[in-house]
């Protein structure tokens, strides 16, 4: 299982959203260059249609494949009132001949993309994983070499951490929880159910860049963040993140050292 959220950012406040990436998981990114296929099953595999996704890891020296599939949401009463999507995935490393494989039992290619960007991973009360790319389409079957994006002003941001049965209650709050620092940002939710741009990404990126070091350099800095009436500024702060969200009817007249939107441990 997985829990997972999704939202878009101008591609100009990326640089902004990497430094507060930077700063709160205290880890490098990593380079992600991803093609992506998506493959659908023939007539002669059944009634009932399946669908997998062959993704060629081409950020490394020598590419890799991943065969994965992505099944069925949690349903019911409980599943609606959280804000994070928990489905059912299946993923399973495979040699450089998985597409010819596929091919010769019956799946046809539907569409195919290359996905460019960075991701930060690092544990937050989860395993935590934020990708941040740019979706390109190919001219040319396979051409990644020529392949223009699709959305060239737009960039998808997904967070994802995996779950067990035993314990995604908690995994979904490490993920709700983490979505509340980048709110000034970009809006997070379920997959499909996109809420377009934050309107203060501007102002927000803006107070970030002039605070962080400008093109996105951290200097081995952190951020100390304040939020107020919708406002938000930043200041420059050595070694350590400081981080409180002061909502309205609040007064921003000291800071917590160390402690989240709810109060917890970062």
């Amino acid at each position: 299982m997985e829990c997972v959220v999704q939202g878009i950012i101008e591609t100009r406040h990326v640089d902004a959203l990497e430094v507060l990436l930077q700063g709160l998981s205290g880890v490098p990114k990593e380079r992600v260059r991803v093609h992506e296929l998506c493959l659908k099953s023939g007539p002669n595999l059944g009634v009932v249609p399946s669908e997998v996704r062959l993704l060629c890891d081409l950020a490394q020296s020598t590419p890799s494949w991943t065969i994965r599939h992505v099944g069925g949401a949690m349903r019911g009463a409980g599943a609606e009132q959280i804000s994070v999507l928990v489905r059912s995935i299946v993923e399973s490393k495979a040699s450089n001949n998985v597409l010819r494989y596929f091919y010769g039992i019956g799946y046809k290619l539907d569409h195919e993309v290359l996905k460019g960007g960075f991701a930060f991973r690092f544990h937050r009360g989860a395993q935590i994983t934020v990708t941040v790319t740019s979706v390109s389409k190919m001219t040319k079957l396979h051409a990644t070499n020529e392949a223009g994006p699709i959305t060239p002003a737009i960039q998808l941001v997904e967070i994802t951490a995996p779950a067990a049965a035993d314990n995604y209650n908690d995994v979904v709050s490490a993920v709700t929880s983490f979505c509340e620092y980048l709110a000034p940002l970009l809006h997070l939710s379920k997959p499909g159910n996109s809420t377009g741009i934050v309107p203060t990404a501007g102002a927000a990126a803006a107070s970030l860049m002039s605070s962080g070091g400008g093109g996105g350099a951290l200097e081995i800095q952190m951020l100390k963040v304040c939020f107020l009436y919708g406002s938000i500024y930043f200041k420059r702060l050595s070694l350590k993140l400081q981080l409180r969200i002061v909502w309205p009817g609040q007064q921003c007249n000291a800071w917590a050292t160390r402690e989240g939107p709810s109060g917890k441990p970062l």
